[in-house]
């Protein structure tokens, strides 16, 4: 059960930046509005593959989102438009011959999420469309041009607003956790964040970074961390995502605070997220499918940045770690797990 709040309370996090709304100005980024109009009539049905690592099951609340997007804007499967999901079942190993399967399915635009779905579809085909979802620095990591200006034949929505948002979890930690001078940060091989660094340093922390390749080495990850000693954790990269339980009961059995960026982590079992909102990125996606239908250039359509943050706090894990929530953070919660 958990309780909605929706008070702002000043705090020294909420100096850094406001959690509720920022509409993201890295590299020109522009927020698209979400198209009221329905979908015209079809001359042709458009195929959609739609890619993930994750299982079936693992993927029904995100494709749910997805699918309900592509139906407020007029598109129902298998009558005006085919939906073909693509799952790795759980590992990233798979997802260069899944992407090039896609492909050779001919269809006619790609759904991938995350950075390694969406790089995997990218070097699978420089012609079918992609849209990805929840990516982190797409500039960085290759995935697209420039924000306002994709430049290839991806686009869609990213995670990242400023470098302040990677400041915000290591401040949230600072506040929980008296006496926080060493910060693990659990992530997957890859994922370099410099912003995490830098807020880090800012902070006056010091992050003992763990890299993982696969979920089978979780269990020696949190290990490591806790015989480093560090106070809390920051969980980064999408690897985790389809292990989030697993991670949540690591971090508990460590007696160890920790975060991640999206809402579904702290559902988990971890103590606190604070990010965009992972099912409404999924949802806003389809107005990409939307566009490119009717004739848009992934080229030309700017990469969506998030406008909408949340902090959610598990107080029953806190309960379990014997860690206090000051009543500032409570009160700026947008929930609260009971």
């Amino acid at each position: 059960m958990s309780d909605v709040r929706r008070h702002d309370v000043p705090s020294i996090i909420d100096r850094m930046m406001d959690r509720r709304t920022f509409v993201g100005a890295l590299g020109g980024g522009v927020v698209l509005a979400r198209p009221a109009a329905r979908a015209q009539p079809l001359t042709k049905l458009y195929r959609v593959g739609y890619l993930t690592n994750a299982t079936r099951e693992q993927s029904t609340q995100l494709f749910r989102e997805f699918t309900e997007g592509l139906r407020e804007l007029g598109y129902v499967d298998r009558r005006n438009i085919i939906i073909e999901t693509h799952y790795g079942d759980g590992t990233l190993n798979h997802l260069p011959d899944l992407a090039a399967a896609v492909v050779r399915s001919r269809v006619d635009l790609i759904v991938a999420g995350s950075n390694p779905i969406a790089t995997a579809a990218k070097q699978a085909t420089t012609t079918i469309p992609v849209v990805m979802v929840g990516t982190f620095d797409p500039v960085r990591f290759g995935l697209v041009a420039s924000l306002r200006r994709p430049g290839g034949n991806v686009t869609g929505l990213c995670v990242d607003a400023s470098p302040e948002t990677s400041g915000k979890s290591l401040g949230l930690l600072a506040e929980i956790v008296p006496g926080l001078s060493r910060v693990g940060l659990l992530r997957q091989i890859g994922y370099n964040e410099p912003q995490l660094e830098a807020a880090a340093r800012t902070l006056g922390l010091e992050l003992h970074i763990v890299d993982v390749s696969a979920i089978d080495q979780l269990g020696s990850a949190f290990a490591a961390m806790a015989a480093s000693r560090v106070g809390a954790v920051i969980v980064r990269g999408s690897l985790f995502f389809i292990a989030r339980e697993q991670v949540a009961d690591l971090a508990i059995k460590h007696r160890l605070p920790a975060t991640h960026q999206f809402k579904e982590f702290a559902l988990a079992g971890l103590l606190l997220s604070y990010g965009p909102i992972l099912m409404d990125l999924y949802r806003r996606s389809a107005g990409y499918v939307d566009r490119i239908i009717k004739g848009a250039k992934p080229s030309e359509l700017p990469v969506e940045q998030p406008a909408k943050f949340e902090l959610v706090i598990n107080l029953h894990t806190a309960r379990m770690l014997r860690v206090t929530i000051p009543a500032s953070l409570r009160a700026s919660a947008d929930e609260l797990i009971q």
